[in-house]
């Protein structure tokens, strides 16, 4: 038998070591001097008005900043992260280029046994991985960095609780997604069942089969790829605990949560409340970001650009919200304002990238800024010095020195 991997949850101690690094890879002096303005900066031809939470939470801080101690810490072992650390192009490639091997979790599910040994170093990422796999990972002997984000973690106490007391796991997410899917492995790793549900639409759907039944195969047929293995839904809606995937909607999650535990006292009465359980586990970062951006809905804006990776849930929702009140575009880096008429940007609810024309206003506009929890300072600096630099200001015409950087 190999020895079990060496474990590491804490760091290594190696802050100060790579506190230049990170400085120097995504800070943004623009950004700090609009802080430091009330979150608002005026000029003669555009007003930028930054959401009072934005980028990086602790999670991906406290991720990023693992990954770079790794690296730190181990400069002679080759290092393998499984999947994304975050959600972010940048923060990805810049790992890449300290020589960090991105592999894929399917990679990793179907290698990790024979890829790894005693000389390797993993990195689990933000999101998790799930259950078997980690499990797969400790066998290997390999040194194993853990940077799964806390807020996730809680979530996972959660659904094993369910799966202990004999609940299903009814979990408000993306299946496909990283965490959703190391989430609901927490149940299965001890043989309870998981149901993901996406939209309200869904949810509605499993309502109305907790309520009153219906064809079961047609159920399955809609869930057939985020349920588990032998899912009876005439039988695992009997009991169901609430669960979410971190980034999603809060407000969501908990209209879900509700609508479940109603139709549930609808079918067994009342006094049978307790065939349900809900904990509100939106971690409090995303819950920060998406009050900022509602709290711009007091202003007058003429447009929110919203920053952050096309993949990212919590950039996609920020930028839905947005959406009600405003006209909002997600972008990814600075890049997509090619110029004062066009931009690129992923539309809401749209999976592929598009190009708008008349973005911007010719008169003085109001440009409301914000960035998902894994959009680093420089990548939102670049985008507010591009946005001048398109309405005729030079940053350093207002104190400001920095011009964008693309990567």
């Amino acid at each position: 038998m190999p020895p079990k991997s060496v474990y590491f949850q804490k760091g290594f101690g190696l802050k100060d070591a790579i506190q230049g690094s990170l400085r120097q890879d995504y800070h943004s002096r623009l950004v700090d001097v609009v802080k430091r303005a009330g979150f608002r900066l005026r000029t003669p031809t555009v007003d930028i008005r930054l959401a009072e939470e934005f980028g990086f939470c602790y999670g991906v801080d406290r991720a990023v900043e693992y990954a770079y101690e790794t690296v730190e810490k181990f400069p002679d072992r080759h290092i393998t992260l499984i999947g994304e650390i975050i959600h972010n192009p940048h923060v990805n490639n810049r790992l890449r280029d300290m020589k960090v091997e991105i592999i894929s979790p399917e990679v990793a599910e179907a290698e990790a046994a024979t890829r790894f040994g005693p000389e390797d170093v993993v990195i689990i990422p933000a999101f998790g991985v799930p259950a078997v796999l980690f499990q797969t990972l400790r066998s290997t002997g390999c040194v194993l960095v853990d940077t799964t984000c806390g807020s996730v973690l809680n979530v996972w106490k959660n659904v094993e609780k369910y799966a202990r007391d004999g609940f299903t796991s009814v979990i408000h997410g993306k299946y496909a997604h990283e965490e959703t899917r190391a989430t609901a492995s927490r149940a299965t790793s001890r043989h309870a069942p998981y149901l993901i549900v996406r939209s309200m639409e869904q949810a509605d759907l499993v309502c109305d089969y907790i309520r009153k039944g219906g064809d079961r195969e047609r159920f399955l047929e809609e869930f057939r790829d985020a349920v588990s293995e032998g899912f009876d839904p005439d039988e695992d809606l009997e009991r169901v605990g609430l669960a979410n995937q971190t980034t999603m909607l809060s407000s969501e999650s908990l209209e879900i949560a509700g609508k479940i535990r109603l139709a549930i006292e609808e079918r067994h009465g009342d006094s049978e409340a307790s065939r349900f359980r809900s904990f509100d586990t939106i971690c409090s970062a995303t819950q920060d970001r998406q009050d900022a951006v509602i709290k711009l809905a007091q202003e007058r804006l003429d447009l929110m650009l919203v920053i952050g990776g096309y993949n990212s849930s919590n950039t996609n929702h920020l930028a839905a919200i947005a959406s009600r009140f405003t006209k909002a575009f997600h972008i990814e880096t600075a890049r997509a304002l090619v110029d004062a008429t066009t931009i690129r940007h992923k539309p809401i609810g749209s999976h592929d990238e598009a190009s708008a024309e008349g973005w911007l206003p010719d008169s003085h506009a109001v440009v409301a800024v914000t960035a998902g929890a894994s959009t680093p300072h420089n990548k939102i600096g670049e985008v507010i010095a591009r946005v001048l630099e398109l309405r005729g200001v030079d940053p350093a015409q207002v104190g400001l020195t920095e011009a964008p950087q693309e990567g």
